[in-house]
């Protein structure tokens, strides 16, 4: 019997390790971590023939014939390159996912910012034309969670990260798609140059890509990829890189693919160009695997956008409140800004990342009234917005106290926003930006029913 050990106690290792025990593996899963939440999965895994070790830190056993890698292990940890120079093969659960799902065609989707939205909304478009395509990766099941259904899917729409497409060395989706890039984890992939080489990996390996123009250094840098491109411009048919009869664009306010008219921008339902630009990517995906337009424009119409991204919450007092907790990196913030009517009450902080910060800062000069600074980057935030001449923020602490002062100072300066876009991870302060934006939601709604209360 083949043995593997699989590292991370998370959904994605979880998955793996159920997928191959149920293939006849002899499985062990670790995970340095210890809690009584991983002690209740440790019994119930261990009763399905599972050996689960907590406080346990991987070192390659000779006895294994596969190691498998949940996405927040960092690939070039020194036991994973132990395992590797051994000749123990070492590989990501997604790809090991792909393995088992690679009968059915997959749309891969990653990029730095608007992955999320753009697999959300192609997920959508294919369940509306009755395709089972559910969506996996960072969003969704786990890829290992779709191998282990009795039936196999239509389609397979994953986003994929760069940490699961560095250890993801086979996997070849039949549409490709790279939305955006800009600098971000280079605390793990160290220069932009590798990050790129990364994605590209990705876009290399798949029969069809779709690329956005917008993106200027995708257009500067991967006009060369793939042998089977169609890129996307939001400004237009002139603004397409590559062959234009292949491009999805904007004119005269529709989306038109491939030489065809498809849906109103007007249709979509979320704010910003960016959102246009994930819906480009979205048709471009629909119309090249064969999806009739009348299916997506109808999904275009229904699809209400994605949890914790630029999501409206609620109105106080005439103040939308609007929870964009997914933005953890200064471009993502900025985008956020952009999409939202000024002047804003911005909620930003947390744990802060490596990166340019510049576009970021610049659009809270020209939008922000107030910013309210959270978690262990306050310190660092406060200092930039002092030298760009800002002064109009104050440390709060935490979400709470950030959600009265919003909510406080919103009426003192007649804004029209109080935005929670952190520009940072949650790690300081929360397991993930679900839980930060979740708190969030529950504060400002808080804020409704004690208004009402009051009445």
């Amino acid at each position: 019997m083949p043995k593997t050990h699989i590292i991370g106690l998370g959904k994605s290792g979880v998955a793996a390790a159920r997928l191959l025990k149920k293939n006849g593996w002899e499985v062990e899963l670790s995970d340095r971590n210890t809690s009584d939440s991983l002690e209740q999965q440790q019994q119930k895994l261990t009763q399905e023939g599972i050996t689960v070790k907590l406080g346990y830190s991987f070192e390659p056993e000779t006895s294994l014939d596969l190691v498998v890698v949940s996405p927040g292990v960092p690939w070039d940890i020194p036991p994973l390159q132990r395992a590797r120079e051994s000749g123990i093969e070492t590989i990501g659960e997604m790809e090991l996912a792909w393995r088992y799902l690679k009968s059915s065609p997959w749309v891969g989707i990653t990029g730095t910012n608007g992955k999320t939205t753009t697999t959300a909304l192609v997920a959508a478009i294919f369940h509306t034309a009755g395709l089972n395509a559910p969506a996996c990766g960072n969003i969704g099941y786990a890829a290992c969670e779709l191998a282990l259904s009795e039936t196999s899917p239509d389609w397979v729409i994953a986003e994929i990260s760069s940490y699961q497409i560095e250890s993801s060395s086979t996997l070849g989706p039949q549409i490709g798609v790279w939305t955006t890039l800009t600098p971000d984890h280079l605390s793990r992939h160290h220069t932009i140059e590798n990050y790129f080489n990364i994605k590209a990996s990705l876009l290399n390996r798949s029969q069809i890509q779709v690329f956005n123009s917008d993106d200027s250094y995708i257009r500067q840098n991967a006009i060369n990829l793939g042998h089977n491109a169609h890129w996307t411009s939001i400004k237009g048919k002139t603004n397409l890189m590559g062959d234009t009869a292949k491009g999805i664009y904007i004119e005269d306010g529709w989306v038109v693919a491939l030489g065809e008219k498809i849906v109103s921008v007007e249709s979509l339902r979320m704010l910003g160009n960016h959102n246009q630009q994930n819906l480009l990517m979205a048709v471009g995906v629909a119309k090249l695997a064969g999806i009739e337009k009348e299916a997506i424009a109808e999904a275009v119409k229904t699809f209400p956008g994605v949890p914790h991204r630029l999501e409206y919450i609620c109105t106080w007092n005439g103040v939308d409140f609007v929870n964009d907790s997914k933005a953890t990196n200064y471009d993502a913030a900025a985008v956020g800004l952009s999409a939202v009517p000024g002047p804003v009450l911005l909620i930003a902080g947390g744990e802060a990342k490596q990166g340019n910060d510049n576009d970021w800062l610049r659009r809270i000069k020209e939008k922000v009234a107030a910013v309210l600074l959270i978690g262990d980057a306050a310190e660092t935030f406060a200092k930039r917005l002092q030298k760009i001449n800002f002064h109009n923020y104050e440390i709060v602490g935490g979400m709470e106290r950030a959600v009265i002062r919003g909510a406080a100072l919103a009426k003192k300066y007649d804004a029209k926003v109080v935005l929670l876009s952190p520009a940072c991870a949650s790690f300081d302060q929360y397991p993930n930006f679900e839980q930060r934006g979740e708190h969030f939601r529950e504060l400002c709604l808080k804020l409704i029913s004690e208004g009402r209360r009051k009445r």
